[in-house]
């Protein structure tokens, strides 16, 4: 009898909350969330990311005049120290709205270095990097040395020094695609 008693209580005090939860923000979703879900989920802006690799190919014609080209990587692709490597960042957005101030982090890969200025963005976007793991990032890195005499000088960051590259993209336009590319030579 008790059993019973207190599981018909447990169902009047559920039915005599929802008409109180239903009015209640952020919980009346919680009762019609199969529509809200739904709904949420196809108006939030959608980003798709691809990062492709490519190995820097250099030749020369019977008049020693060099040519560059770029041949995709493949999983199973196999680069010498000294092949310059182009990485391709592609972002799509794939929604109707507009997406802004996105902010996409690249580590460089453990056995490369960056190529200093081989960086580019489109949209305006701006380039910062770091040299300390990802912690911090700036336009121009720059490190301390200390002199034969003593004396400390700041001189710009070396490309050994380089660990992260930072896009910060102002704003990319429904359905358009925001392009980064950058390079790094195997150590």
């Amino acid at each position: 009898m008790n059993r019973i008693s207190i599981a018909g209580m447990g169902a009047i005090a559920l039915i005599a909350t929802v008409p109180f939860v239903s009015q209640m923000p952020g919980v009346a979703s919680f009762w019609q969330s199969g529509s809200a879900i739904a709904q949420n989920l196809k108006s939030q802006p959608q980003l798709q990311l691809r990062l492709e690799a490519q190995k820097q190919l250099v030749t020369k014609d019977q008049h020693n005049q060099q040519t560059v080209r770029w041949q995709s990587l493949s999983d199973t692709a196999v680069v010498q120290p000294k092949d310059v490597l182009r990485y391709t960042l592609s972002g799509e957005n794939k929604s109707d709205r507009q997406l802004q101030n996105l902010t996409l982090n690249q580590p460089i890969p453990q056995g490369m270095l960056y190529v200093l200025k081989s960086a580019n963005i489109t949209n305006n976007g701006k380039i910062t990097y770091s040299i300390d793991g990802g912690r911090s990032f700036m336009e121009n890195p720059t490190i301390k040395v200390t002199l034969s005499n003593g004396k400390v000088e700041t001189k710009p960051a070396p490309a050994s020094v380089y660990t992260h590259i930072r896009l910060l993209i102002p704003s990319v336009a429904a359905k358009t695609t925001v392009k980064a590319t950058y390079q790094t030579q195997v150590r």
